[in-house]
Order: structure tokens, then sequence, then C-alpha cells
């Protein structure tokens, strides 16, 4: 079976988030199921340039309004095209703001041209499947050629949309009957996700729970209806990680690698991280985040527990950026508190690996989380996962009751309200549980040998695929 991934972003090529690292993993977890997945990703100018000299083995002349070619390739030894048009994407910056933060006004063509490139490349493959509100217009596109090729389109986090003017509508290159409450009208505007959620033959998300949680108004961002609508064609697989680039044994950005039979060697990463981020040593638990800072993070709740935190001899190292004033909100605490908690601002794959293979226990106070990978970064590492109970934070993490720790199952941390008072009781039953060895390095343990890993999703996508092809 040969399938087109339509997304904006695959790592290693180009990464601002886990959607990077899932679209980037996703063709090696179907490969053994005998599935063949190239990969659709705009033309950035790293993506273009790590091609090298690639030769155009397609042409648009008038592509949504602008000349293109596609390129092609290779990333992690499995196929890539590349859609070059340089009036869309060459521009500094990142893939959809500015070197200010500030969104292309044109992000609504941009990548409706790469969904209508992907309907355009859909004849030769036997399925294709896109991500999120970047890739959606594929299906989309689909339905409106009547084309036969099915399309399966993952929601990765549905806060995320792609909504626009009803003008934008003109030159999207769709029939006038398109724009319809089952087509890509939404509120009076355009609608990108909407109009993929619309058209798809499946729907996924990241998790079990978060399928179910976008049927509700609190969690379905002003689609709900249409989830609920086509709840016949909405499942939930969860996320893996890559276990060649997440694995504390072989880890090339930890000073110490370890196993679960040698976690002892954590204490050297351990030192690593307090000396990076400025903090005192002594054996207090090192709480680390690596996490956009925002509201949907539960970062405003965290900023305002530190104090706290830290007169229960906690210690916080935390890398991230977002929003100014949470920004400021932590860089201030760690003025409040040098030596007991550090910041940095801005995102550093190295570093994030050293905070996994380091710290203690990671915090994840998220008011909604789709799936999640840090959890499962934290897991793997041995890095207890502090998580509110959300979307796939609940699927992947077994709360530490006393029934869980008696049994030795326990693998992190739950806690149901992102308030004050639910994240402060969180952190002081971290803090009971850190004091106890035992029952730490068995829930470590335990998070350690947990199978994250693409072995069952990559299973569960390929008889997704297999279903809808068949029919």
């Amino acid at each position: 079976m040969h399938v087109l991934s339509v997304a904006s972003e695959a790592y290693p090529l180009v990464k601002t988030g886990g959607l990077a690292d899932v679209v980037g993993a996703l063709s090696a977890a179907l490969a053994p199921h005998g599935i063949e997945t190239t990969t659709l990703l705009p033309g950035y100018p790293s993506v273009v340039k790590s091609l090298g000299r690639a030769k155009a083995i397609r042409r648009w002349d008038d592509l949504l309004g602008t000349p293109a070619r596609l390129l092609g390739g290779r990333i992690d030894g499995h196929p890539l095209l590349v859609l070059d048009a340089p009036d869309l994407f060459a521009r500094d910056g990142g893939p959809y703001a500015d070197a200010t933060g500030r969104d292309w006004d044109d992000n609504w063509r941009r990548f409706a041209a790469l969904g209508r490139a992907a309907a355009d490349l859909a004849g030769q493959f036997d399925l294709v499947h896109a991500h999120d509100w970047q890739g959606a217009m594929a299906p989309a596109y689909l339905r409106y050629d009547g084309a036969q090729v099915p399309s399966v389109l993952t929601i990765h986090n549905i806060a995320f949309q792609g909504r626009y003017d009803a003008a934008v509508f003109a030159g999207l290159g769709l029939p006038e009957t398109a724009y319809a409450l089952d087509g890509v009208e939404y509120y009076g505007g355009v609608g990108l996700l909407k109009a993929g959620l619309a058209s798809a033959d499946a729907i996924t998300t990241v998790s079990p729970s978060y399928a179910e949680e976008i049927r509700h108004g609190e969690f379905g961002m002003g689609l709900e209806g249409l989830i609920e609508a086509r709840r016949d064609r909405v499942s939930g697989i969860v996320n893996g990680i890559d276990p060649a680039v997440w694995s504390p044994e072989t880890d090339a950005a930890l000073p110490a690698r370890y196993t679960a039979r040698t976690l002892s060697r954590r204490r050297t990463n351990k030192r690593a991280v307090e000396q990076a981020f400025g903090l005192d040593g002594d054996d207090g638990p090192i709480f680390v985040v690596v996490s956009r800072l925002t509201w949907q993070k539960g970062m405003d709740v965290l900023a305002g527990q530190l104090d706290a935190m830290v007169a229960m001899g906690g210690r916080l190292a935390l890398l991230g950026s977002g929003d100014a004033a949470l920004e400021q909100a932590f860089r201030a605490a760690s003025n409040r508190h040098p030596g007991r908690i550090g910041v940095r601002i801005g995102y550093d794959e190295a570093l994030s690996h050293l905070l996994q293979g380091g710290g203690d226990a990671i915090l994840i106070p998220s008011r909604f989380e789709p799936c999640g990978l840090t959890q499962l970064y934290g897991l793997a590492y041995g890095c207890v996962p502090v998580v509110a109970r959300t979307g796939g934070l609940a699927d992947t993490v077994i709360d530490a009751n006393e029934a869980a720790v008696a049994a030795g199952v326990a693998t992190g941390i739950q806690f149901a309200a992102v308030t004050p008072d639910g994240l402060s009781q969180a952190l002081r039953r971290t803090m009971a549980l850190y004091a106890q060895p035992d029952p730490w390095s068995t829930m470590q343990k335990q998070g350690m040998r947990a199978d994250f890993s693409w072995t069952r999703s990559g299973a569960r996508y390929a008889e997704l695929y297999r279903s809808l092809v068949a029919a």
C-alpha cells in the first residue's frame, strides 16, 4: 500500500512541536505493515536546502495563483515530496509566522495550496493522510474533485483550526457549492480544519480520551457538533515515540546513559541539570518543565504555585517560551528564588533530552491535551510525569493512588482540577512519594517498561488504512 502523508512539519527537517515528531515517526511505524509512506511538506527554505540539487518532478504554472514545482528526496530513508512555491514558503521566520511572531496573512493560501497539491498527486497513492488544519484541505479538494482515493484527517489539536474571513473562499479554487454548512463555511467565514473534518473518510485524534472529549463544548472549540455528527468516523489512536530518538540507553545528549536497571546513573545527569540551570545541589527533587508557556498548558496555574513548591523543598528547571506575561512571571520567580528555580526561555532539543534524563518529575498541568508526547518521554526516561487528568495524559499515565502503589503498577501522578489547590496537592503527593525511595524507583521502572513505541499505534493506523481502501 502507498500512502501520501500531508503535513506542515516533520522531524528532523522542520519542527515547532509534537506534530513534527509524529509525522516524522509514522513512516517507520507503518513500514513493517507493508505500507510505504511518502511525506509531502511545504518548501520552507531549510527543507529545500536539505534536498541539495534536487530535480523537479512536477510543475504547476498556477497553483492557487502562484507557480510551483515538486521536488523529490528522502526523510530518514523514506520517500519525501517537497512543494517548492517560493511566493508562499521562501520567507524568513518560522513555518507559520514572521520573525516577530505575527502569523502570515496568507497562511490560508499557503496551506490550501499544500492541500491542492496533495489532491493533484492523490491518484498515485492508495490513500491520503492529512494532519491538522494545515493539511486539512487535501480531503476537501479530493471530495469536490470527486476523487475515489480515501482520506484520513488527524486532529493533533482542535484548538488550531485555520479560520479566515469569507473573502478568502474565492481564492481556494472550489465550486460555489463548497461554501455551505457541510463544506468550508464556518460561522460566516472559512474553516480549513472544518472543511477537512466534513470531507475526510475517517477522522482520528491522538488519544481515545480526546476523541471523546471533543464531542463536547468544553473541548470541541466550536466543532463539537460536527464531531458528534460524524462520531462513527472518529477514533483515537495514541501517539508513539521513536526509540531511535528517545532512549536513555543511547541518547547522545545525556552525560550518563542508563536503563531501568542502572537508574543510579541518572545522578550524573541531575548534576548536569543543576549546572545548566544554576540550581543548588541537594537531595531534593528537581521538577522540570518543557512546554509552550500558554494558558492551555496550565502555565499560569504553575507560575502561581512556585513559591509554595520551593517552600516544600522542590526545585524547578524550565525550558519553554510563549506568552510574554508568563515568560516574565517565570523569570520573576527565578529572581525571587535563585538556586531553586532556573528558567531558559526558548527551545533547545538537546537540553530537552537532558531535562528528561536528569529531572525527577516532569510537570504537565494542561487544561486540555490531545495526546502529549512530553509525558511519554518522561515515562521512557524515568522522569515521573505529574499530569492533569485529561486527554492523552489520562490515557498514558497510571496514577499513584494507594492501590496502584501497593500493586507496583503506578507510573505517575494525576490530578483532576487544573486549579491552584489541585496542582498544590499534586506537588505535595509527589514530594511525599519522592521521600520513599523504593516506591519512587518502582514507579520510575514501571514507566520505563511501558511500551509507548509506535508498534501498537502503527498497527492501528495500518488497520484503519486497509479498512478504508477495501471499502
